[in-house]
């Protein structure tokens, strides 16, 4: 059995790891687009990136000063065993890190804007559930930063559309521009419905980022043409990785998320029971 003390330090541990390390697949993308960048503002930047996540995990420092909102997935087994509140949980080991590893600060009431100073509130840290096979209880967290998060798009698209989705990424990306820090993971979400789309699309972000089939790899070379280059400042990567997830949706709908992740895509799962 699974017990509460040691669900919370499990946890704590996982967002220090995820704060202070990326996992093998985005830091080989990276030091592939630094190999293989042509401009030279454009490899100095990722050649910068590279010694960033060097330093931070040498120091056991953040990799970047905006800690982000955590959001976590969980899949818990049908035959897990624990007798204990799981989300409390994750809001205290949330609370500790905050203090430990440290994270700044970041949620706020919407409209107060008064902040929790804990990185807690209401329905923050964020938690999405899964139910599967098994005894055991798998976490992945996700820290999301503002500047890539405030660039996402969510639509409803008409069903005759569907042509045009590479396109609407496309735009998304253009109109981002250097704010969400390229180069950008880009995950995608299509169909479902307004709110499963939207989750599909952060979801598609905890993939392997070396991996993708033909329609991402259209995509992605689409948003490598653009020319906005790492930082905004040229150069031909744009994105690292687009990664699709679907869900059939209704006959007369086609929801579109598009959910841009900076360089640093974030995230460390372990597995409980």
């Amino acid at each position: 059995m699974v017990s509460r003390n040691e669900f919370v330090n499990t946890l704590v541990d996982l967002i220090m790891k995820a704060e202070t390390e990326l996992s093998k697949d985005v830091l080989e993308v990276i030091k592939k687009a630094e190999k293989e960048e042509e401009y030279e503002i454009a490899k100095v930047v990722l050649q910068t990136i590279i010694k960033n996540v060097e330093v931070a995990l040498e120091r056991r420092i953040p990799i970047c000063q905006d800690t982000g909102i955590l959001v976590f997935f969980l899949d818990v087994g049908i035959d897990a065993k624990y007798n204990f509140d799981i989300y409390d949980a994750i809001r205290e080991a949330t609370r500790i890190a905050t203090k430990e590893v440290p994270l700044r600060p970041n949620a706020v009431h919407p409209i107060t804007r008064v902040n929790s100073g804990d990185n807690t509130g209401i329905y923050v840290p964020v938690v999405h559930t899964s139910v599967v096979e098994g005894d055991e209880i798998k976490v992945t967290v996700m820290p999301k930063g503002a500047g890539s998060e405030n660039v996402s798009k969510l639509m409803m698209l008409l069903p005759g559309e569907v042509e045009k989705i590479p396109e609407y990424v496309v735009e998304v990306i253009r109109n981002a521009g250097g704010k969400p820090c390229p180069p950008v993971f880009v995950g995608v979400g299509i169909g479902g419905t307004f709110d499963e789309c939207a989750v599909l699309s952060k979801k598609a972000l905890l993939r392997d980022v070396r991996y993708m089939n033909d329609f991402e790899r259209k995509i992605l070379d689409m948003l490598n043409s653009l020319n906005i280059g790492p930082m905004g400042l040229g150069g031909k990567t744009t994105a690292l990785s687009v990664l699709v997830e679907t869900a059939h949706c209704h006959t007369a709908s086609l929801p579109l998320a598009i959910n841009v992740q900076c360089w640093a895509n974030r995230r460390a799962s372990t597995i409980l029971g």
